[in-house]
């Protein structure tokens, strides 16, 4: 009986072991892919999901300030027709 738990003991050491290894070797994989992608992505100036965040924030402030500063020149234009006319 001692030595059927032995031999269950080494069992499961082993698949612990194994599974421990196997844990790794998928984390590298992963990081060695995700390097080439990002490798891969860079070399075609592909932008970031930062970058294009950052560019289409500063877009969206533009077009308020144009459309500010077309609501602006219409009421100046407004006020100088009432005086001219």
């Amino acid at each position: 009986m001692q030595t059927r738990n032995k031999i269950l003991d080494d069992i499961s050491q082993l698949m612990t072991n194994a599974m421990g290894v196997a844990q790794g070797a998928r984390d590298e994989a992963e990081t060695a892919m995700k390097s080439m992608l990002d490798r891969w992505l860079a070399d075609r100036d592909f932008v970031t999901r930062e970058e294009f965040d950052a560019v289409r924030a500063m877009a969206q402030k533009a077009r308020e300030e144009n459309e500010a500063l077309a609501a602006r020149i219409a009421a100046l234009e407004a006020g100088g027709k009432k005086k001219s006319g």
